[in-house]
């Protein structure tokens, strides 16, 4: 283990440079940018030798794994960043940060409900406490599909604008911003993915009248392009766990 924690410290010092870079060429403050090191396919032992070499924010993608991690690991930032069920709505509540992963106005509203009941169950329990006590919104960001790949879930761009303010006027969300993927191995369609996203974000807080500052956008093969295109979060995995993966820091 010390062999892979002194790989965890030299590859985020490796990253942390090549995200510096790329928000230099862009014209951007790197503090501007959030990096998740999605600890998806790492166990625990590796999750605490990310935080040992500086990592502050992890990211799972089964309900099931981010329950795990969270009761072992308390005091350690997790969000949620996979495909969602409604029946696991409850398993992400009060774990997860931020979920990343809202794919449908369905889905939303199902959050709203959860986080709603949970609020109104609190206040019955205690109906003299102060506001500190009663369940606050869920933070999310919607998923669009930008590419509008078929393998892809999300909303399609057209559609979120439809159901944008129902979205908006949902009490338990905390509705902060967008989140894509792009396709695989493609920069230009990366390039305009990433495009797109800011441009439907940009209308949207014209339709809605608030702003959504968070843009959840860029993994290893791709996150340089993304930051040119103004993410404000980028997911990495493989190129922060994986000892074999050097493709994403050096190109």
């Amino acid at each position: 283990m010390l062999e892979y924690s002194e790989f965890i410290a030299a590859r985020r010092a490796q990253i942390m440079a090549e995200v510096e870079a790329a928000c230099a060429v862009a014209g951007r403050n790197p503090y501007e940018v959030t990096v998740v090191a999605v600890s998806k396919t790492v166990d625990i032992p590796e999750v605490q030798a990310a935080v040992r070499a500086g990592w502050d924010c992890f990211a799972e993608n089964r309900p099931q794994e981010l329950v795990r991690k969270t009761k072992a690991l308390p005091t350690v930032h997790f969000d949620m960043i996979g495909n969602l069920q409604t029946n696991k709505i409850n398993q992400v509540l009060d774990r997860a940060q931020l979920i990343h992963s809202v794919s449908s106005f369905n889905l939303a509203a199902a959050i709203n409900k959860r986080v709603l009941a949970q609020r109104d169950g609190l206040s019955m329990l205690a109906p003299d406490t102060s506001h500190t006590s009663a369940k606050h919104p869920q933070p999310v960001l919607l998923e669009v599909n930008v590419s509008g790949e078929q393998s892809k879930q999300g909303f399609s761009p057209r559609e979120l604008c439809q159901v944008a303010q129902q979205v908006a006027a949902l009490e338990g969300i905390d509705w902060r911003g967008l989140m894509t993927m792009a396709p695989a191995n493609d920069p230009e369609a990366a390039k305009r993915t990433f495009e797109g996203l800011r441009e439907l974000r940009d209308e949207l807080q014209i339709q809605i009248g608030h702003e959504l500052p968070v843009l959840s956008c860029g993994m290893s093969d791709d996150f340089k392009i993304a930051i040119a295109q103004g993410s404000t979060l980028i997911r990495l995995g493989r190129i922060v766990f994986d000892p074999k993966y050097a493709k994403g820091v050096t190109r």
